[in-house]
């Protein structure tokens, strides 16, 4: 499957300051969250945004706060974002079947909230140079388990392409022009 920009929101889970500095490569992650971000305002992509706990871990990061000021943000204690009710309604609110997951960290809370929008019958897809965790390992293995859990591991050019669909159009050009960057 396909991914599909009208049928598409993006989540951005728990990027937060005192969470992200700990991060095994950060600043690249973040840089293609949000690069993915921009594309997804750019396309018209709903994107949804969760904390863990602001009062502990803080809010999202500056380097977030372009592409999310317009994206519902959504407190949450749950590992699972989906365990959270205003999540849960907000989703449902977009009346979209898929869910592109970006955030931190992959082995917790990426996973257990992809884990549970499957099981809700959403089509995941983790973008896996957007997620991260404090150490590689548990990234990568959580990636390999999502995979096992026929979730769709993409990349964040994937996600930028299967969205824009076609070559030709002003938004191709645009897009490819201002952020397209290798």
């Amino acid at each position: 499957m396909l991914l599909n920009a009208a049928e598409s929101v993006a989540i951005i889970v728990d990027v937060q300051e005192k969470l992200a500095p700990v991060v095994h490569q950060r600043d690249q992650l973040i840089a293609r969250m949000r690069w993915l971000g921009e594309i997804a305002n750019e396309l018209n992509v709903s994107i949804v945004v969760t904390e863990q706990y602001p009062k502990g871990l803080g809010i999202s990061v500056d380097d977030l706060s372009a592409v999310i000021e317009n994206a519902h943000v959504i407190e949450k204690t749950h590992f699972s974002a989906w365990q959270e009710p205003n999540f849960i309604e907000v989703i449902k609110q977009q009346e979209k079947r898929q869910v592109v997951l970006m955030g931190m960290e992959a082995h917790v809370c990426i996973l257990q909230t992809a884990v549970d929008l499957k099981q809700a019958g959403y089509e995941v897809f983790v973008v896996a140079d957007a997620v991260g965790s404090r150490r590689d390992s548990d990234k990568q293995t959580a990636l390999e388990r999502l995979r096992q859990l026929d979730i769709q591991i993409v990349t964040s050019e994937m996600v930028a392409y299967e969205w824009m669909h076609r070559s030709g159009t002003d938004t191709f050009r645009h897009i490819t022009k201002n952020w397209i960057r290798g």
